[in-house]
């Protein structure tokens, strides 16, 4: 009996372990491989908190703000937390936000205010990241002055706090109105509505000219006392408001825990209240906590990827999860979201703010449009509801307010894309419309290009910027009209596509701001001569805006020389060193010659060797950049993270393709860097990237198959995507010279 039942388990085991090592990589908890540190040190501006994707709560630490790598609150070098607000920018160039401070904290009331110069006045606490905790969905720390316990988790419009403090102390919670992330509060009010419940708002001005945050606070004690003050001046009664309005909750003995969720709402307190009572209504921290986890692990789930190399997969994840922070959700439980105009307007859809275009059209809303079906419809519909009540498309909208920050009509891209890749959940018409009339208006530069086809530099700071960005838009317009059979349309921005030449320098082979009269701005330095970051361009150099031609590469090519010369232009530009420009921006960062990494107009730029026949070297400098401007580290990203696109640049990129000119609907390949990987696709589909022979050393593309047949071309369109299906791909130490060579098999702007 004893053997049989040996020989019984030496049978089962193997089974078992098989059994348990299936489900353990199939039930994947995606949340284990983010690493939220990665971009919260140097120029990355990374958002460190509890929030779950695409959500309007974003509540994570604030430390004292000191400057430009503070823009998002928190920066991994500081070791001070001055409370913890529940709105913040995640990779952006520009502070904003951190509405409805609040911070736990013992002993007497303090109602100093903390700057740089003495970061411990009011009650702020030293902390340390042995005492931090991390992951999707929540975060932990210990505020070591007070020894108090913080832990804080959040749904869609809530967060959730929960504090432990040392017993027998006196426990205090203070509400700050006044402290944002580099604004000015205008406006704010606090009220004590019963002894669990507070009612508020927050009006600022910052970036955001005129945000207007709506709050209300539950909590899971009864306040033994609240006081109110007006900056340093304690006022009497239940309410107050001023441009400086703080309220502290206190307890004579503390609790042993205490709860707060907190509401917010872009529509009013009583809205704020019925995120609260829809999204948490009950008091069990930890379900919220799970619930964060599993809907961060759906989302980050929609790519399985399959490598040997750990520190690849935590970086791949935690882009993942940068790209979902923003845009967030603006508006309520009942639908309601207050528009640019500033009326309270009801929608059947989700509207989002926190709409970094200039940025993001280049990569993060073409994933979108494979990793967010159901999302792209709602982004569409919001940007249609803002043409409706601002007159034109959005072009960086935060808040409910348009901050017309960066050149070019950006929203029109987006627009074009969604409809060109078949989406269909918004008004067609409606949608041609507001692409159409944005791209008319004349303001910034675009009267201009009505009247003289180019944009004097005398005339418009950042002209040749501008025009830029205003020829791709232009090109996705045509695209859109050609489809919707409006060929009047489709002629005359097609046209307007084209007008980049005028800025076209043959003598030096750069473009260049000119004059009404034609004349090229003498001030005109292709590194670092004059002043060249601010007269023409946008965050750039003319060596870096000589790429910019998304919607023309072909038409860029002739105007070069031909295939070869422009092969050779381009290795010159990833090898040409230039004297450092002190006057250059901050994030003109991960310099590859003069190709900056950091910054977005040039993230295209490795992949356009296919278009001229020498797909070798994009794979080349793609890779490069892959594994040294790519780390799993606090700073880990060159540049700002600006909304989720340095990330989505790094995800096509290793999935081994990218949309050089989104509206075309094709993505040019280059070299995937994983073993395998697999897009979960609508109606059950799935889309697989499979690699043969893939190494450090074998980077170059030897052949490629689709779905079993040959593949010569080096691009794929997004219908072969979303069709689903496997690509295959063959690599090998050296480039494959017939690939990817003939004319026919290369990649167009245009289709």
């Amino acid at each position: 009996m004893k053997g049989s039942f040996c020989r019984l388990i030496k049978k089962i085991v193997p089974v078992l372990c098989f059994v348990l090592f299936h489900s353990t990589s199939f039930s994947q908890r995606f949340t284990d491989l983010v690493n939220p540190y990665i971009g919260t040190a140097g120029h990355a501006h990374v958002f460190l908190g509890a929030n779950v994707p695409f959500g309007a709560v974003q509540l994570g630490p604030d430390n004292v703000f000191r400057g430009w790598d503070w823009c998002s609150g928190y920066n991994y070098t500081d070791s001070i937390i001055k409370g913890f607000s529940h709105t913040h920018l995640s990779g952006t160039g520009m502070p904003d936000l951190g509405d409805v401070l609040i911070m736990p904290f013992t002993g007497i009331i303090k109602t100093g205010k903390v700057t740089p110069e003495d970061p411990t006045a009011g009650c702020s606490s030293r902390f340390s990241h042995k005492k931090e905790k991390v992951r999707p969905g929540y975060y932990a720390v210990t505020l070591d002055d007070y020894n108090i316990n913080v832990q804080l988790t959040a749904t869609e419009r809530v967060g959730f706090h929960q504090y432990k403090f040392p017993a027998g102390s006196t426990a205090r919670i203070l509400i700050d109105l006044k402290e944002g992330i580099g604004d000015k509060a205008t406006e704010t009010y606090l009220e004590k509505v019963d002894d669990s419940t507070l009612y508020g708002y927050r009006y600022s001005k910052g970036w955001a000219p005129d945000q207007r945050l709506y709050f209300a606070i539950r909590l899971s004690k009864a306040m033994q006392q609240f006081d109110i003050y007006n900056n340093d001046k304690q006022q009497a009664g239940r309410s107050a408001k001023g441009d400086g309005v703080k309220g502290f909750i206190s307890f004579d003995k503390a609790p042993a825990v205490v709860f707060l969720k907190v509401g917010i709402s872009p529509v009013s307190a009583e809205n704020a209240m019925a995120n609260i009572k829809a999204e948490i209504p009950h008091w069990q921290f930890d379900k919220v906590v799970k619930d964060a986890d599993a809907k961060w692990n759906q989302e980050l789930g929609k790519i399985v990827i399959h490598t040997k190399d750990a520190t690849a997969k935590r970086i791949f994840y935690t882009a993942m999860y940068h790209t979902m922070i923003d845009p967030a959700a603006f508006n309520d439980v009942n639908g309601e979201y207050r528009g640019p105009d500033k009326n309270v307007h009801k929608g059947s859809f989700q509207n989002y703010t926190i709409l970094s275009l200039w940025d993001t059209y280049r990569a993060l809303n073409p994933l979108y449009t494979i990793t967010q079906p159901n999302r792209v419809n709602d982004m569409v519909n919001t940007m249609l509801h803002i043409y409706q009540q601002q007159g034109k498309l959005p072009i960086w909208h935060l808040a409910g307010n348009e901050t017309n920050l960066m050149p070019g009509m950006s929203g029109v891209q987006i627009v074009a894309e969604a409809y060109l890749k078949g989406y269909r959940g918004f008004d067609t018409a409606l949608a041609f419309e507001a692409v159409k009339n944005t791209s008319l208006r004349d303001e910034f530069g675009l009267n201009y290009v009505k009247s003289l086809e180019y944009i004097p530099h005398n005339k418009v700071q950042e002209s040749v910027a501008k025009a830029m960005e205003y020829c791709i838009s232009d090109g996705s317009i045509a695209l859109m009209a050609k489809h919707m059979g409006r060929n009047e349309d489709a002629a005359l921005f097609a046209k307007r596509a084209l007008y980049y030449r005028h800025y076209f320098d043959s003598t030096t082979k750069f473009f260049r701001g000119k004059n009404e009269q034609g004349e090229w701005n003498k001030t005109f330095g292709p590194g670092r001569t004059s002043h060249p970051w601010i007269d023409d361009y946008c965050e750039g150099n003319a060596w870096q805006y000589t790429w910019l031609v998304p919607q023309d590469v072909e038409g860029l090519i002739q105007l070069l020389g031909g295939d070869e010369a422009f092969i050779r232009r381009l290795d010159t530009f990833f090898r040409i060193k230039i004297e450092f420009d002190p006057q250059s921006p901050p994030d003109i960062s991960g310099m590859i010659g003069q190709y900056a990494h950091g910054n977005e107009p040039g993230h295209h730029t490795t992949y356009l060797y296919t278009y001229a026949g020498d797909p070798g070297k994009t794979a080349e400098k793609v890779r490069y950049i892959l594994k040294e401007q790519y780390l799993d580290s606090t700073d880990g990203i060159s540049g700002n993270e600006d909304c989720g696109q340095m990330s989505a640049w790094y995800i096509f990129s290793s999935l081994g393709f990218y949309p050089v000119f989104p509206a075309s609907g094709a993505y040019v390949l280059g070299s995937p860097l994983f073993d395998k990987a697999t897009l979960q696709l609508p109606g059950g589909k799935k889309f697989t990237v499979e690699t043969v022979g893939n190494s450090e050393k074998n980077i170059y593309i030897q052949s490629v198959s689709l779905n079993g047949k040959p593949w010569p071309k080096t691009y794929i369109f997004h219908k072969d995507i979303m069709n689903g299906g496997t690509l295959r791909v063959v690599m090998g130490n050296k480039p494959n010279a017939k690939f990817g060579k003939p004319a026919v098999n290369r990649p167009k702007s245009m289709y």
